[in-house]
């Protein structure tokens, strides 16, 4: 957890120190209380007092109460103050985090994982510094003054009041021993909440389809259950806390008056009084010192959680890049629009086989370069590498004659026009989705919006909705179809006019004739543009200048698709799984 304080700001250490004088003003004014009550017992007790001394402890007392009212009020404020900017600078650190990781990483944390530490755990940490900042400080400053102020008055009461001490530091270290690895588990629990619960909405639309709500709720009230019956098992251990605090002021109060007593009746006349005034000082000052406790108490059940949170937190921020940043800017590549792939192989971090095995090729620019192969035979791996969404683990990928390892990600990606095999919506318009990231080159304009919504083959659907243009997308894109969702995704690549358009399995929720159609008016637009399309109707890479056919990671013949037909069996057998003999001889 301390790691992680060093995101506090000079702004904020400013105001840390300033509340920690405010503090000790505070508990010096506190202090002072029980001084001014004894004078006025003494006072009353003794004949020939006036009332007007009587009234100015009185009114030394309510200076006091206000003085530490003020303190305690402006405390609060610069409190949460530090807390809310803390809290923002740290989560704003995990997001930029997150933005770097490389999939590998994201997947070992899980979506739902990131989510919680982004919010849930960073508000663990958040309402600690609140709370903590104002009774950590506050509770031991009291405790030991409350102490010394007492220490000459009785060894009898001192005895006392220590072993009220010890009952409760005993009780606080006992519960914090059974409490704190549930806390963990709490954390855990709460991701998988959070996992199922969007497992749930994502696929609302299967669920009914297959008549699975029971199994649902079945399933996300085991986790709930799981959850619920841990929250309240730390809180009902939590919960003797109260009563036991409580038991012990009563009684030490009781013990201290008890004690008084016997030592009052036993003094001489001339002492009682005195007696008496510092009963009723230590009887005040031994409940500052157990209510010290009682705040120590509170922030001791705050800090397990809190050291849990702030350890996911650390891992996220402290994880290990697998994909680093080149320096490369791109600007000076002596080629443009090539994409060149020199004996690549390439298995997942945790994985044993490799799932590429020794691929070359070379796309000039204006090309297009096609991949077909069977399911699982690595096509969308293998242009995954291009964009670096993962690093070769041998061989080398090129972009423009250049290691794509050597470029700075935000300038290979600004090459590279991206068409995913899952169409992406964010919540917002059609314009803001087409337009959507930093182009690198130029402004995208409300023309070029318009241009490449009508190559993919758009502008029909648009312009039909309300506000067309400006018409509003939900998150997902749950308010579109997944043929428009495609094409608009495909508008989003052509928008950035880059030199390479990836397009893995992009046209799959099209049907053949807006295919046929989009692919003639894509060749036109991209005839410059360098083209790799991951696909697995024949149809849609026939025409493909090079068509390159993967088989179990390995390539397996490359050519045009009437030379792969005579030389490749593989892709003969994927052809005439989709057409005829005589489709394929006329095409």
């Amino acid at each position: 957890m301390l790691k992680l304080f060093k995101n506090f700001s000079k702004k904020d250490i400013a105001f840390i120190m300033v509340s920690i004088l405010l503090i000790v003003i505070q508990v010096w004014l506190d202090l002072k209380m029980p001084d001014y009550m004894s004078e006025i017992t003494i006072l009353v007790q003794t004949e020939g007092s006036k009332l007007s001394d009587i009234l100015l402890n009185g009114g030394y007392m309510l200076a006091c109460a206000l003085g530490s009212l003020i303190s305690a009020i402006i405390v609060g404020y610069l409190a949460s103050n530090i807390s809310a900017s803390f809290s923002m600078r740290v989560r704003k650190k995990i997001f930029d985090k997150v933005e770097t990781l490389g999939i590998h990483e994201v997947k070992k944390f899980s979506t739902s994982s990131l989510i919680t530490r982004t919010t849930n755990d960073i508000t663990q940490i958040q309402m600690l510094i609140s709370m903590g900042l104002q009774l950590i400080i506050k509770a031991p400053i009291t405790a030991l003054w409350a102490i010394t102020k007492i220490l000459n008055k009785s060894w009898q009461w001192s005895a006392i009041t220590a072993v009220a001490v010890l009952i409760l530091l005993s009780t606080i270290i006992a519960l914090m021993v059974i409490v704190l690895p549930r806390f963990k588990i709490v954390q855990k629990l709460t991701d998988k909440i959070n996992s199922v619960t969007r497992e749930n909405l994502t696929g609302i639309r299967v669920v009914r389809a297959f008549n699975a709500e029971k199994y649902q709720e079945k399933k996300f009230k085991e986790t709930n259950d799981k959850l619920t019956n841990t929250q309240l098992f730390n809180q009902k251990a939590f919960s003797i806390m109260s009563p036991i605090m409580y038991i012990i002021m009563y009684f030490l109060t009781l013990a201290i008056y008890f004690v008084g007593a016997y030592l009052i009746k036993d003094a001489l006349m001339a002492d009682k009084l005195v007696l008496f005034g510092d009963m009723v000082v230590f009887s005040s000052y031994a409940m500052q010192v157990i209510m010290s406790f009682l705040m120590l108490a509170m922030i001791f059940m705050m800090v397990p959680r809190a050291q849990v949170s702030a350890v996911r937190i650390n891992e996220v921020l402290n994880t290990n890049l697998s994909i680093e940043d080149g320096n490369l800017d791109g600007t000076s590549t002596t080629e443009k629009g090539t994409v060149e792939f020199i004996n690549v192989s390439f298995k997942y971090p945790d994985a044993e086989e490799y799932l590429l095995k020794d691929i070359s090729f070379k796309a000039n620019k204006g090309e297009t370069i096609a991949f077909i192969g069977s399911t699982g035979s690595g096509k969308s791996t293998l242009i995954n590498l291009v964009p670096r969404f993962y690093d070769t683990t041998d061989g080398e990928v090129l972009v423009d004659g250049i290691n794509v390892k050597e470029y700075k990600q935000d300038a290979l990606h600004n090459k590279i026009g991206y068409v995913p095999q899952k169409a992406v919506m964010f919540n917002g318009t059609i314009s803001s989705n087409v337009s959507y990231g930093k182009n690198g080159k130029e402004e995208i304009t409300a023309e070029k919006i318009k241009e490449a919504i009508k190559v993919a083959q758009g502008t029909e659907f648009v312009e039909k909705m309300e506000n067309t243009y400006d018409a509003h997308i939900a998150q997902g894109g749950t308010n579109v179809s997944g043929g428009q969702k495609q094409r608009l995704s495909i508008a989003r690549a052509i928008a950035r006019d880059p030199e390479i358009y990836i397009f893995d399995d992009s046209f799959s929720a099209l049907d053949y004739k807006t295919d046929s159609v989009l692919r003639k008016e894509l060749k036109k637009y991209t005839k410059d543009a360098t083209s790799l399309i991951v696909a697995q109707r024949i149809g849609t890479i026939m025409n493909a200048d090079k068509i390159i056919v993967l088989d179990n990671g390995r390539c397996v013949g490359e050519g045009t698709h009437k030379e792969l037909l005579k030389t490749c069996d593989v892709y003969k057998q994927i052809a005439l799984s989709q057409l005829s003999k005589e489709e394929l001889e006329d095409a």
